[in-house]
């Protein structure tokens, strides 16, 4: 009887001692379940001018370990573009999810048409606490104090005019150059990179559990001139950064391009003149290597706060260049054109329980599809008509996705202030990536981007390929039409001549292609010089060359 007294107060004190404990489980399942429940969070981390293979698990020069962690616990997207190579308008369309032609943001100068909607502006009704951080850069032709100044769409704002600096500075009268917070001018106190990564941190501690939280952090890093933090300065001594093979000037790296790439290569976006200086390109690329450690390093401390706060299981981390940057291919800097270091960018997800790790994938993204993706992440179910894109986040999760793109457009418009490069306008595939000009006398391009992904066989003149281009040339002119059904050109008010500047000493003009050549023959006739109007499709069906398939 007695034994059987022991083992029920035995029994009592346990269930008592485990009463507390049980509590503290369900209590903790409960914030869980709530927590899993919950909106993700989402950190959207953009770059400057950060070409695609400028990563260290795909660059043996560089180290970027967080976003060597991104990849590894997340999804690389390996084919991912810019619609346009150049600042403004490629955020523009990261913000609005539309192609340039439609948003209007056409070169550095032209601000958003008035009554844009950013996607910041969705999220918030999504219930989301929003903030912008970091580079702005749209509409530089609007006056002073309008260039940074709080956008719609953003709950907390920290932004600078144009470019931003690396460093602390005075302006020309003598004060500090300031970074508008919130509608209020606040002097830059260091490294802009650093800088940024702290009002990011800053807004994060002051977020709660019942709202989720977005982040734009838009780095000014890696936008020339390139400026590492002080302790990157003499990162990688030892290390060297190659030469690509077609920075060469040879006959066999220009034979089938078009005239205004050999001429660019002696101008401000070419190696011969680079922004008009003596600057070697490869030491130049080195110091890009540098100032995007300190952007590695900003990625490094929102991980440390994710995981140290908690948040890590419910926040999704994306990461992008707004376009790509050449250093020497085919013998050109910067970006613009649409070649594949122009246009290629960086873009991984992170997000652990929620992306697939160590996932790659290689369908077209493009910068049109953050918009839809972020929203998509929040849980929106019914996506503006404005959005062009698609959303990229069952890609990542490595879920099907039915009629996903297999082509994508490339616009660029010229510019009189870098007049080198012409308008530009490409049709990127799988398979093929088919380039024309607007308003120069210049040959088109056609890339096997498969078999040849350095782009150095220009395939316009090969017959065999004649379908092909007419193919991919009606297509191209279909994607250009905007959204009121017109095909326009639009340019901004010129008011100087632009870089026009060559150096005297360096390579010459280039050469008409050898196929536009023409001499007469012995009775001083000319043959089949009238057949420019005759439709491509046509001359391919009676072509004796069989031609070859079609892109997908």
């Amino acid at each position: 009887m007695n034994n059987h007294i022991i083992k029920s107060k035995s029994y009592f004190k346990l269930i008592f001692c485990l009463v507390p404990l049980m509590a503290v489980l369900f209590s903790s399942l409960s914030i869980a379940s709530s927590q899993k429940g919950k909106q993700p969070n989402i950190i959207f981390v953009l770059t400057d001018d950060q070409r695609y293979d400028e990563l260290g698990f795909m660059n043996p020069v560089i180290d970027t370990p967080n976003m060597d962690k991104m990849a590894t616990e997340g999804a690389h997207f390996e084919n991912a573009f810019v619609t346009t190579a150049l600042c403004s308008p490629s955020r523009a369309s990261i913000l609005t999810g539309q192609y340039m032609h439609n948003h209007g943001v056409v070169d550095n100068n032209k601000p958003p048409k008035p009554g844009t909607k950013f996607f910041g502006s969705y999220l918030q009704e999504a219930g989301y606490n929003t903030a912008f951080v970091g580079k702005w850069h749209m509409g530089e032709s609007q006056g002073k104090g309008a260039k940074d100044a709080p956008q719609p769409g953003f709950d907390h704002w920290v932004s600078f005019p144009g470019q931003g600096r690396y460093y602390p500075s005075t302006l020309g009268n003598g004060k500090p150059y300031t970074l508008n917070v919130d509608g209020k001018r606040a002097p830059q106190k260091g490294y802009i990179t650093d800088e940024l990564t702290d009002y990011s941190i800053n807004w994060l501690n002051k977020q709660n559990e019942e709202k989720p939280f977005f982040l734009y952090l838009s780095h000014k890093a890696v936008h020339a001139d390139f400026s590492p933090a002080k302790r990157h300065e003499k990162q990688y001594e030892g290390r060297v950064v190659p030469v690509p093979s077609s920075q060469a000037n040879t006959e066999e790296n220009y034979e089938g391009k078009p005239l205004w790439v050999k001429n660019q290569r002696n101008s401000w976006h070419g190696v011969d003149f680079p922004y008009h200086s003596a600057l070697d390109v490869q030491s130049y690329k080195m110091q890009y290597h540098r100032a995007l450690s300190a952007v590695d390093d900003s990625l490094g401390r929102l991980f440390a706060w994710l995981e140290k706060t908690g948040q890590d299981d419910n926040t999704i981390v994306i990461l992008m260049g707004d376009n790509g940057f050449m250093f020497g291919e085919h013998g050109l800097i910067d970006k613009r054109n649409a070649y594949e270091e122009s246009m290629r960018v960086p873009m991984l997800m992170r997000g652990p329980g929620i992306v697939k790790k160590q996932h790659v994938v290689d369908e077209i993204a493009a910068n049109i599809d953050i918009a839809p993706t972020v929203l998509d992440i929040a849980g929106v179910k019914n996506m503006p008509k404005q959005f062009e894109g698609q959303s990229l986040f069952a890609l990542a999760q490595d879920k099907p996705v039915k009629d996903w793109r297999t082509e994508l457009l490339y616009e660029y418009y010229w510019e009189f202030n870098y007049p080198q490069t012409p308008t530009t306008f490409a049709l990127r595939t799988d398979d093929y990536k088919f380039i024309t000009y607007h308003g120069v006398w210049d040959t088109e391009e056609l890339y096997d981007i498969k078999n040849d992904p350095k782009e150095m066989h220009n395939l316009i003149n090969d017959e065999s390929y004649l379908a092909v281009v007419a193919d991919l040339r009606q297509r191209l002119f279909v994607k250009l039409e905007n959204d009121m059904g017109q095909t326009t050109v639009p340019y901004t008010e010129r008011f100087s001549t632009g870089s026009v500047l060559r150096h005297g000493g360096r390579s010459k003009e280039a050469k008409f292609p050898a196929q536009w050549l023409k001499l007469p023959d012995e009775n001083g006739e000319f043959h089949n010089v009238r057949t420019f109007m005759r439709k491509d499709s046509a001359r391919a069906k009676a072509s004796n060359v069989k031609q070859k398939p079609l892109s997908k």
